[in-house]
């Protein structure tokens, strides 16, 4: 990574392309191999607090979620401190940047001994559903990585929740910090609005199989791969993300799932109903990208 070449490291949330954030080539690489537009920022990963704040401008509110949710699946997005320190092209051209240590043992003893912020966004192609396994990681982008780390698989199975402190705090993309998690420590939180753009994994049609998905189903059409959930009986040969109704384990689930669906070559993924409350809110909104509902 120091000689300007890519890693894939594990996350709790997902497995993430690795590059020297400061590094406007290494950077590009990364959204070359992805085939990701340069108009979506990247995430900056640090091990904590102390390095998040070299490179990004923290207030009370900021260092308040962090002592709450760092180490962990929580990204700030905060005004840039050190626009050398993540290069412009990381941050899509803005004057903010996204910011978070992740938990995962592997990757903070990466980032402690690499020294400085890396880029890591998702190890697969742009549009397609994250990888939560090593081997998933390698078959997508494997072939532009130096190096890999297997941290087996991945703990969270969501990309981290994304939270913006420009004005009034605003969540950019739900995750397994919750809602309610988040306005137990900063009050209320705004929708999006201006400021989705600084996020990642906002585009429309994100996070998708190459098979047509189809949400709110309770039993597949023919041709269909089914991935149920909790009570919805799955039909044979069926999915189920989790047959206990368990939302963590349905997040856990989700991109994997989807993946091995869509192995089958079927003509669509039906998609059983889940639940909004709680982490819902995140697997629905990930089920809705891959469904091409959300702009």
């Amino acid at each position: 990574m120091r000689a300007g070449r890519l890693a894939i490291l594990p996350t709790e949330t997902v497995y993430g392309l690795g590059a020297d954030a400061a590094n406007p080539a290494a950077v590009a690489a990364v959204f070359a191999a992805k085939g990701r537009p340069q108009f979506n920022p990247l995430i900056a990963h640090v091990a904590g607090l102390a390095e998040a704040e070299a490179i990004a401008a923290f207030d009370h509110r900021a260092r308040a979620l962090a002592a709450a949710f760092w180490p962990g699946p929580l990204t700030l997005v905060l005004p840039v401190r050190d626009g050398d320190a993540v290069c412009d092209l990381a941050r899509a051209g803005l004057d903010t940047v996204a910011v978070r240590a992740p938990s995962h043992p592997m990757a903070q003893a990466l980032l402690r001994a690499f020294g400085g912020p890396v880029v890591a966004p998702s190890a697969n192609r742009s549009g397609r559903p994250s990888p939560t396994t090593h081997a998933d990681a390698m078959s997508e982008t494997g072939a532009a990585a130096a190096a890999s780390l297997d941290g087996g698989p991945c703990r969270v199975g969501l990309e981290s929740t994304v939270v913006a402190l420009l004005d009034v705090p605003r969540l950019l993309r739900p995750g397994s910090v919750t809602r309610a998690q988040l306005e137990a420590v900063v009050g209320p939180l705004a929708e999006a609005q201006a400021d989705a753009g600084r996020s990642p994994g906002r585009l429309a049609r994100h996070y998708a199989p190459d098979a047509p998905v189809r949400l709110e189903a309770r039993a597949p059409r023919a041709g269909e791969a089914y991935l149920a959930f909790g009570s919805y009986p799955p039909a044979e040969g069926a999915w189920n993300l989790s047959p206990a109704g368990d939302l963590a384990e349905a997040a856990a689930n989700l991109f994997a799932m989807l993946r091995a669906a869509d192995a089958t070559s079927p003509a669509g993924i039906a998609v059983a109903p889940v639940p909004e409350d709680g982490l819902g809110e995140a697997i629905n909104d990930r089920l809705r990208r891959a469904a091409g509902y959300v702009g």
